[in-house]
């Protein structure tokens, strides 16, 4: 039978396919990638995190369907992280769920808050599930332009005046994947009040919350005391203890935004397996050393990738946080946009990173670097870049002489 589903039709091809599939060649023809592509942390989760995991695993009676909502005792564990971290109170019965990853949790909230037609306010450039949960949940997005040189609430105003229907919802992400772009409280006050006047839900992805470097620890929405009222935060335990493949995160505020997503996780899904719970739970309520070296390990690695491509002749500013580097592609390869410029930089120097202008149209002229290889192979990458860009500064033409003017 040959038929488009209407669904899929509304999700363009993805762009990060195109390197993806050029880094699985290369890497199938042996050649060695640094792989400055995806968001994938090299690090494992503490031991005492794994020993839980392996301890609870052991017991016959964990491995049975779990709780859709997440384990009280994990919910709990969030709701004392949100005290000592933002020193807000969040009732884990009814402000609070576990999600399968915040991907999941963005997804799902979107399928369960959005009719078809609406209008989501999503920001350019983005992580994809940020506009294509919407999308694939029948809305239509209308985007909001950030990044440092972007006024983002006078965006914000010009989105809402000229949306017809009224935007259901806007989607925030500090700081920021993939442009490393932080905010402070007076940042979502505003927007609170904003939206507040507008009836504007408001879903905040907060998975970078500790990933920050020689600032101040980045705030949540939620110590906005009226964000209660229309706001949904998520937060993961994917990067802050290097536990990206176990498939943990949460949604905590907003008590109908969260009942709404728990009532379609309760048809979709049984939760995540119990002993992964347990494990996530040890890790919110025990040591946070391994949370200090984190940061301690993306911090040497963001100083030795800006210093080098810096000496390299590729400059580019230091992120405040997150594990991304939001780069220029440098002027001289600027006209081959950025997906040309990823291609290349694959294969000519062996190092794969993700083409801007896969989060959005906005994101044109840029890659994002992720903090994910040792300083040892950071440093081969550097080296390649620089052997590269060095190749390209020698087969350029040299500059015609200019004549003296005669007298």
């Amino acid at each position: 039978m040959d038929h488009e589903f209407h669904k899929i039709r509304r999700l363009p091809p993805y762009v990060f396919a195109e390197v993806n599939a050029m880094k699985a060649d290369a890497r199938a023809a042996g050649e060695d990638i640094i792989d400055f592509g995806m968001g994938n942390p090299d690090q494992p989760p503490a031991l005492n995190i794994i020993e839980k995991l392996k301890e609870t695993v052991a017991d016959p009676k964990v491995h049975r369907y779990s709780n859709s909502r997440g384990i009280l005792g994990l919910r709990r564990a969030l709701s004392a992280y949100y005290g000592r971290r933002f020193g807000v109170e969040v009732d884990p019965e009814t402000e609070v769920i576990v999600t399968l990853g915040s991907k999941e949790g963005l997804a799902n909230l979107s399928s369960a808050i959005t009719t078809p037609g609406d209008v989501i306010l999503v920001p350019n450039p983005s992580y994809p599930i940020h506009q294509f949960g919407f999308i694939i949940a029948g809305a239509a997005v209308r985007n909001i332009p950030v990044g440092p040189d972007s006024d983002f609430m006078a965006a914000l105003e010009r989105a809402v005046q000229h949306s017809v229907p009224k935007p259901t919802a806007v989607v925030l992400n500090y700081p920021n994947n993939p442009t490393a772009q932080v905010v402070d409280l007076d940042f979502y006050a505003q927007v609170v009040d904003f939206c507040h006047f507008h009836g504007i839900y408001i879903l905040s992805d907060l998975a970078y919350s500790e990933v920050y470097f020689d600032i101040a620890p980045p705030p949540s929405i939620l110590q906005v005391r009226r964000a209660w009222e229309i706001a949904v935060e998520f937060t993961s335990m994917s990067k802050t203890y290097s536990m990206p493949g176990w498939r943990i995160g949460f949604a905590a505020g907003n008590k109908k935004l969260i009942g709404a997503l728990a009532r379609v996780k309760s048809y979709l899904d049984y939760g995540a397996f119990t002993p992964i719970q347990v494990a996530a739970t040890a890790a919110l309520n025990g040591p946070q050393d391994c949370v200090d070296e984190m940061r301690a390990l993306y911090r040497e690695r963001r100083d030795v990738l800006v210093e080098g491509l810096a000496n390299a002749g590729w400059d580019m500013p230091a992120p405040d946080a997150t594990m991304f580097a939001w780069a220029p592609v440098p002027p001289q390869f600027l006209d081959m946009g950025s997906l040309e410029f990823s291609k290349l930089l694959l294969r000519e120097a062996q190092v794969a990173v993700s083409p801007g202008i896969g989060f959005g149209e906005h994101g044109e002229g840029f890659v994002r670097i992720a903090l994910c290889e040792n300083i040892h192979r950071t440093r081969q990458g550097i080296r390649s870049i620089k052997a590269l860009m060095g190749g390209v500064e020698k087969s350029r033409p040299a500059p015609a002489p200019i004549k003296a003017a005669k007298a």
